[in-house]
């Protein structure tokens, strides 16, 4: 098994993959799914305290950012043999190991401190207030809602609140 790919061909690959896009036309709004049922992008999770954020994909490739938090939400954006390059929610971009994500989906709270509410309706008794960055295990989405269990309050906060969930992605 390979660790790394050579520049060289991962330049090859990354140039067929942009003339495939091209040739495709605009991409479309939801994610398309691939040969093994995954679609990309896709979000997933971080399966460990500690994640390198590499490069390139492989092993030769310098680390330039490390994450210190299991569960963090990141989107999957392109994937190479076992390598997935992903996107946190601020906007950084680089290659993990595969054996490093989980499927299992959390959110962020987003933007500003958020109530989470009993029932998925804008004036249901409040369950807890979250600060921003706060992460959630998403449990489920409906229509503008989605409700999560963060450290241990179970509750609906409006879609647009988090991050970490597709506009319109059914979760269950």
């Amino acid at each position: 098994m390979k660790s790394a790919v050579s520049p060289r061909r991962f330049a090859a690959l990354l140039v067929a993959a942009l003339l495939a896009a091209l040739a495709g036309g605009p991409a479309e709004a939801q994610p398309a799914l691939r040969p093994d049922g995954l679609p990309l992008p896709r979000f997933v999770s971080l399966r460990s305290e500690e994640v390198n954020l590499r490069a390139g994909p492989g092993v030769r490739y310098p680390v330039e950012w490390v994450f210190r938090r299991r569960t963090l939400p990141v989107e999957v954006l392109a994937e190479f043999e076992q390598w997935r390059k992903i996107r946190d929610s601020g906007g950084t971009e680089g290659w993990v190991h595969q054996s490093m994500l989980s499927g299992r989906r959390y959110a962020l709270v987003a933007g500003e401190v958020r109530t989470l509410r009993r029932q998925p309706e804008p004036g249901a008794a409040p369950v807890a207030r979250l600060e921003p960055g706060v992460v959630g295990q998403l449990l489920e989405c409906r229509a503008e809602w989605c409700r999560l269990d963060a450290g241990g309050f179970r509750g609906w906060l409006v879609r647009a609140e988090i991050w970490g969930v597709y506009p319109g992605e059914a979760v269950r």
